[in-house]
């Protein structure tokens, strides 16, 4: 935290504030005009009139010495000389310059201090055998104005202080409100990618049969009657998982995990024959089959990712053959490369975009990537060229070696 600035941890005055002050400030002037009023009634009326007159106008220079701390307090030690009443506004000035410690400035006004104080005592009018000898006049002064200084720097010392805990509570309280609406957000996104994952790709699935009823007309009614059971199926299965994860939105706890079962890397199989069930073409090597599968969350992340992959190749080329390829070991990692032939023209379902999206921040999560794009596409022509979706993960989530050269920079 920056050191503030003194204007910033200077309080605002109530009107009771400014009366006490001024009150200290008037019984202080008038202790020190006392001793010499008078001396000067008897012998020098002008010099009681000067008197008042100066010190009334210190008065109503000391209001500004928040503005012109400075200032201030240097015109009211120059009016000491003339004026035994500018001594309250001169030490109230002194206080509030010293609360906001510039030793320059404060140094300054002390020496003013102890120099105009000696003057006074010089050219006031008094009683011959009540003079003190100056050096008692020096001590006096000194003792003073180091004790108003003090008690300034003091002042001024404390109102930093509790400045810099509000500002310090402050900003704890907006960085925890940071932390909760990241909290928030990051949820939410956790959400979204189930969401995303799950419903998107039954609904894919839903869609795939649907559009194979709109043109096939050639169905037996059996097949029919099985077409629209698998759509059936499919619905229930996205309101099942729609309503988890609503579920999950309604739950006070922010972190509230999802309660159904999670898929894993054995799951994959399963996934590949639902696919082709609904009529996709696909070429699917496990180069893992029959060795130990991958930790569960990062089987999950595999399933995901290939999940995605077959609904994005069914969305927007139905016709082409989707080829997956999983593989690795413990000490490499897995890879996974899901590749398919570029359809043609546009797709008839609308995307965002959001899944691929999702995927790459599920594979940094677990410390790989994912990557993804078009290769070997024929310039000015036809899309001829293959759509590749590649992934690498660390066997483990703490796993951070073993990456393979074609990682994307």
């Amino acid at each position: 935290m920056d050191q503030p600035v003194p204007e910033e941890y200077q309080p605002r005055l109530r009107w009771y504030g400014h009366l006490w002050r001024y009150a200290l400030a008037l019984a202080l002037g008038l202790l020190v005009w006392s001793p010499v009023m008078d001396a000067q009634l008897d012998r020098h009326p002008l010099l009681f009139w000067t008197d008042l007159l100066v010190g009334l106008l210190a008065f109503v220079l000391v209001a500004f010495r928040r503005r012109w701390p400075f200032a201030i307090a240097v015109v009211t030690i120059l009016m000491a000389p003339l004026s035994s009443l500018s001594a309250g506004p001169a030490a109230l000035a002194t206080v509030s310059l010293a609360t906001r410690r510039r030793w320059w400035q404060v140094i300054t006004v002390g020496v003013l201090n102890v120099v105009f104080s000696l003057v006074y005592y010089a050219v006031q009018p008094s009683d011959a055998d009540s003079v003190d000898p100056w050096w008692l006049n020096l001590a006096v002064t000194v003792a003073v104005v180091l004790a108003i200084t003090a008690w300034g720097m003091f002042i001024g010392s404390r109102r930093e202080l509790l400045w810099t805990l509000r500002q310090r509570a402050e900003t704890a309280e907006a960085e925890r409100d940071l932390r909760a609406s990241q909290a928030r957000s990051t949820e939410r996104a956790r959400i979204a990618r189930e969401m995303h994952d799950v419903l998107a790709h039954r609904i894919s699935q839903i869609s795939m049969h649907a559009g194979a009823l709109t043109f096939r007309d050639d169905l037996s009614a059996d097949e029919m009657r099985s077409s629209l059971a698998v759509i059936q199926d499919k619905a229930h299965e996205a309101l099942t998982d729609l309503r988890e994860v609503l579920g999950v939105l309604r739950d006070d706890e922010a972190a509230a995990p999802l309660t159904g079962p999670q898929p894993t890397y054995d799951d994959l199989g399963r996934l590949v024959a639902d696919a082709r069930a609904a009529g996709a073409v696909i070429e699917y090597d496990d180069r893992l089959a029959g060795h130990e599968p991958p930790p569960a969350a990062v089987g999950r992340t595999v399933f995901r990712i290939v999940q995605e992959g077959i609904t994005n190749a069914t969305k927007h080329a139905p016709a082409a053959t989707l080829r997956v390829e999983v593989g690795g070991s413990p000490t490499e990692g897995v890879d996974v490369v899901l590749r398919n032939a570029l359809g043609f023209g546009p797709t008839r379902t609308p995307g965002a975009g959001l899944g691929l999206v999702g995927l790459a921040e599920r594979a940094e999560l677990r410390g790989g990537w994912l990557a993804h794009g078009v290769e070997d596409q024929s310039p000015g022509g036809p899309a001829q060229g293959s759509f590749v979706l590649r992934a690498w993960l660390p066997w483990s989530s703490d796993e951070t070696g073993g990456r393979p050269t074609g990682e994307p920079e």
